[in-house]
C-alpha cells in the first residue's frame, strides 16, 4: 500500500522552523507596514533593510523560491511540499515576499522560464528569481470580465516593433513593476484563444499610462490600491519582445494560471485556519448566559461543521498538489479547479462563524477577520470565476461516464437488473423451488 499521510521527520522540521520564522520575525512586519502595496514597493529602504536579512536566512535554509526546479534556484520540492509550506505562508503578505513566492511574480517567473529566449531570461527572469524586482500581469480587460473573447486591446507589427494599444484592468502592483506582461490580440480574424499574444514590456516604455490604482473592498478609498488600470497607448516594443510565440498567449496563460489557482487554494488554507484558530480561542473565553461560549450547542455545532470542512478542503489541495507533481496536467485540471471553488466556500463559511462568535468586535476592523471576510468574495472572482470552474469539473467528470445502454432506463435500473440476476443463478433458483 502507498497510501502515507505522514510528512518526511526532515522536511517536518524545515516547516516547524518556518512556522516559528514567520510568526517571530515575519509576521510583526505585517503589522507595522500594513498596507496591501507595502510588500511590493522595493524602493522603501526600510522595508528593504529588514527583509534582505530575512531572505539570506530562508536561502541559507534550502528554502528559497521552492516553487521553482533546482535548475531555476528552486528546491523541486514539488507542489505537495509547496503546500504544506504555504499553510505557514499564507499568514502573513510578508512571507511570500521573504520566501521568494511573491505573486504575480511567481507565475511570471514560471512562463518566462518555460517559453522566454535566453536574452528574456538574461533581462527579467534572473532579476525575479533574485528577489530583486517586481512583475505585473496585465491580462483582464474592464469590458471584458472572465470573457477573453471580449478583449479589445490589440497589437500589429509595424516594421521591426509590436505596437500594442488598449487597455487593462486591475494589473497589480503596476505602480511597483520593473515590467508588465501584456496579452494583447494580434490576429483578431480567429478565436483569441489562437490568436492572442503575450509581450515583455518594460515599465519605462513610453505609452505606457496607469489610469488609476483600484484597491479592494476593504481598503479605503482615500489610499491609494495596488491593482492598476493601464491604458497602453500606442507602446511601441521590438519584434523579440513576444513571450513564446505570436498566438500562443493563450498556452502560456493556462500554464501560469494553473498554477496561480491551487497557490491560491494553498494560502485559503492557512487563511481558514486562522479564522477557525480565532473561534476556537473566543469560544473558550467568552462567558455569556450562564457559561461559557464553548458550552453552547451552536458553538459546538459551528466548530465541528468549521473543523469538518477545513480538513476536507486541506485534504482535497493536498490531493490536487499530488495530481499535479505526477506530471499529468489533463488529470491535476478537475482537482485544481475543485479546490479553487472549494476556496471561497469555505472560507466564507468558517470566517462567517468567527466574526458571529466575536460579534460587535468581529465587524469592526481590530481583528484580521475584515480582510479575511472580503478574501472569501474575492476568492470566488480571482484567476476565474467559480462557476467557470464548475463548469471545468463537470465536463472533466463526464468524461469518465457513457450513457445507458436504453436511454429509456438507467443501467441502475432496479427490475432489469433483478431479472439479470435471476437468469444468473436461474439453476439454484429451480433447485429450491423444486425442495420446497
Amino acid at each position: 500500500m502507498a497510501w502515507d499521510f505522514a510528512t518526511e521527520p526532515e522536511f517536518q522540521e524545515k516547516l516547524d522552523w518556518m512556522d516559528r520564522f514567520v510568526r517571530e520575525e515575519v509576521e510583526p512586519i505585517g503589522l507595522v507596514w500594513r498596507k496591501g502595496t507595502d510588500p511590493f514597493d522595493m524602493h522603501n529602504a526600510t522595508t528593504r533593510a529588514l527583509v534582505k536579512p530575512l531572505q539570506e536566512e530562508v536561502k541559507a535554509r534550502g528554502l528559497w523560491a521552492c516553487h521553482l526546479t533546482p535548475e531555476l534556484g528552486g528546491q523541486g520540492y514539488g507542489q505537495v511540499k509547496l503546500a504544506l509550506m504555504n499553510e505557514i505562508l499564507g499568514r502573513s503578505q510578508w512571507a511570500s515576499r521573504v520566501f521568494g513566492t511573491q505573486a504575480p511574480d511567481t507565475g511570471n517567473a514560471e512562463i518566462i522560464a518555460h517559453y522566454g529566449t535566453e536574452a528574456q531570461k538574461q533581462q527579467y527572469l534572473q532579476p525575479l528569481l533574485a528577489g530583486d524586482m517586481v512583475s505585473c500581469y496585465s491580462m483582464t480587460e474592464p469590458q471584458a470580465g472572465s470573457d477573453p473573447g471580449q478583449f479589445r486591446c490589440r497589437a500589429w507589427r509595424e516594421g521591426d516593433e509590436w505596437v500594442i494599444e488598449g487597455e487593462k484592468y486591475f494589473s497589480s502592483h503596476a505602480d511597483f513593476a520593473e515590467f508588465f506582461i501584456v496579452m494583447a490580440v494580434t490576429n483578431p480574424d480567429v478565436p483569441v484563444h489562437q490568436g492572442a499574444t503575450m509581450f515583455l514590456v518594460p515599465r519605462a516604455t513610453p505609452g505606457i499610462e496607469i489610469l488609476r490604482n483600484v484597491g479592494l473592498m476593504y481598503e479605503s478609498l482615500d489610499e491609494p490600491g495596488a491593482h492598476g488600470w493601464v491604458r497602453y497607448n500606442r507602446v511601441r516594443v521590438p519584434a523579440d519582445a513576444v513571450l513564446g510565440e505570436p498566438g500562443a498567449a493563450f498556452e502560456l496563460a493556462q500554464k501560469r494560471l494553473g498554477g496561480g489557482r491551487i497557490h491560491h487554494a494553498m494560502r485559503t488554507v492557512a487563511y481558514c485556519r486562522r479564522a477557525f484558530d480565532m473561534l476556537c480561542e473566543r469560544a473558550l473565553s467568552r462567558y455569556t448566559q450562564g457559561s461559557l461560549l464553548s458550552e453552547k450547542q451552536s458553538v459546538q455545532n459551528y466548530i465541528a461543521d468549521s473543523f469538518i470542512q477545513l480538513e476536507q478542503f486541506r485534504l482535497l489541495v493536498l490531493y490536487a498538489a499530488w495530481w499535479c507533481d505526477q506530471g499529468d496536467a489533463r488529470k491535476s485540471r478537475v482537482y485544481i479547479a475543485a479546490v479553487k471553488v472549494q476556496a471561497a466556500e469555505v472560507l466564507h463559511d468558517i470566517v462567517r462563524r468567527a466574526v458571529q462568535l466575536h460579534g460587535a468586535l468581529g465587524c469592526s476592523n481590530e481583528t484580521p477577520l475584515g480582510s479575511l471576510w472580503a478574501s472569501a468574495a474575492m476568492m470566488g472572482v480571482m484567476d476565474g470565476p467559480s462557476e467557470v470552474h464548475r463548469v471545468t469539473i463537470a465536463k472533466q467528470v463526464l468524461r469518465r461516464y457513457k450513457p445507458s445502454a436504453d436511454p429509456l432506463w438507467p443501467s441502475d435500473w432496479l427490475p432489469a437488473k433483478i431479472d439479470a440476476a435471476r437468469k444468473k443463478f436461474a439453476a439454484h433458483l429451480d433447485d429450491t423451488v423444486g425442495n420446497l
